[in-house]
């Protein structure tokens, strides 16, 4: 389908097998905040009663795993190649999920997800440079058309845990369908390609000096800690949504954990529309105004939600509120690597995951936190705006200082995005 003087959009294999890994990789974060209040209840840690801190360091713990493992995968890429590295995390992030299906009490099941992290930090770290290797000439594009089946996952799996949970199905087999299904695209990575279909990876191995090299003249670069800061934020907003909304509606509105699940699906599936949506009609050069604008706006929206008392019209924000999150992690990737075209795209690519997904589980240790403290977690959702307005400042910041260095602005990539 072609749309507005755009090229049209073509898939291969690992397309294919992108698309499965970042559906898995969704899969495997939003099920155990869906089954959280089931999973607290059975292992001891129940969110009414002071249990929302030792819920929100599931998701912390997991976090530290996977930024160590990004901040290794560049080197392992660079050893192994992104192909065989990518495999084999996902590979490893399926095991760590199997373990935490079979795990007896809290403290085995926060070690398995851990391990699961250690995979998820390698998908999280080298997804993206994985398809813009892969269309080099529009990668803006087809990277927010990736990341939109995170959201696919994220939509799936919370309206399929949720109401199977209602129907009394223990959390530990939903937790160990999704590791089955991890499975499927970590083999459709490694197998071996076709003759003339094979991933497009670096000639020869990279030295880890080189790519050690490549980080420290990224991380000296002024500009780059504005990149990670906005990054960091936008995780958070995010996953706070993400994390937290499902037991919210559970707690704060007494609903099912059907209930719980349609929320978290609605935010997803305004994150489907938005991701899948852009990616068909942006360009590469209107990424800055993509991003300031849906910031600004998810802010607006977010900042209602404390005020709200109806159930539906909470769902009907959440999706809302999805649209607006959807291209804030993939067109900042993209944004970066067009401001800063002299520095290592991989690396670059995987110095802001460890931005964004530190955001993720500080700002939602936090909000449980908060919750812990006030007895609700109501007040706590007011950190979700505060994220969404603390990007929308720094973007506009790096507009005029943009603007006051080169007024007129070119990507290199613009030119592969004709007008």
């Amino acid at each position: 389908m072609a749309v507005s003087g755009s090229r049209r959009m073509a898939f291969g294999r690992f397309d294919y097998a992108t698309f499965m890994t970042f559906f898995a990789y969704a899969a495997g974060s939003v099920v155990v905040p869906v089954a959280l209040v089931t999973m607290a209840d059975d292992l001891g840690f129940s969110l009414e009663s002071g249990g929302m801190t030792a819920g929100g360091a599931l998701s912390l713990a997991r976090t530290l795993t996977m930024v160590v493992s990004m901040l290794l995968c560049g080197f392992a890429a660079g050893r192994w190649g992104k192909r065989r590295t990518l495999g084999w995390s996902v590979v490893l992030m399926a095991v760590g999920m199997s373990l935490c299906a079979l795990s007896p009490v809290y403290g085995l099941v926060l070690v398995a997800l851990m391990l699961a992290g250690l995979g998820e930090g390698v998908i999280e770290g080298l997804g993206t440079p994985f398809v813009q290797a892969l269309h080099d000439e529009e990668p803006g594009r087809y990277i927010n058309f990736s990341h939109g089946f995170w959201s696919v996952g994220v939509f799936v799996t919370v309206l399929a845990v949720g109401a199977l949970l209602s129907f009394g199905a223990p959390w530990r087999v939903l937790i160990g369908g999704v590791a089955a299904v991890a499975i499927v695209p970590g083999l459709l990575i490694l197998l071996p390609a076709r003759a003339g279909r094979e991933y497009p990876e670096h000639p020869e191995p990279i030295h880890w000096r080189t790519v050690s090299r490549h980080g420290l003249d990224i991380v000296r670069t002024p500009r780059f800690w504005l990149y990670f800061s906005a990054m960091l934020f936008a995780g958070g907003g995010e996953f706070c949504l993400t994390f937290w909304c499902a037991s919210y509606i559970q707690l704060h509105f007494e609903g099912t954990a059907w209930a719980g699940g349609l929320g978290t699906a609605a935010f997803a599936a305004g994150m489907v529309v938005g991701r899948t949506g852009w990616g068909y009609i942006i360009r590469q050069r209107q990424l800055k105004q993509l991003i300031l604008y849906s910031a600004l706006a998810g802010g607006i929206v977010t900042l209602a939600f404390p005020l709200l008392t109806s159930l539906g019209l909470f769902i009907a924000l959440l999706f809302l509120a999805g649209v607006a999150t959807a291209p804030f992690w993939p067109s900042l990737q993209s944004y970066a690597t067009d401001r800063m075209p002299r520095n290592d795209t991989t690396m670059l690519f995987v110095l802001l995951s460890c931005a964004g997904v530190p955001g993720c589980g500080f700002f939602t240790w936090l909000m449980g936190v908060i919750g812990d403290r006030t007895g609700s977690l109501t007040n706590a959702f007011y950190l979700v705006p505060l994220c969404f307005f603390s990007l929308a400042a720094l973007i506009a910041f790096d507009w005029i200082l943009l603007r006051a260095a080169d007024p007129e602005p070119e990507p290199q990539s613009a030119e592969a995005v004709p007008d």
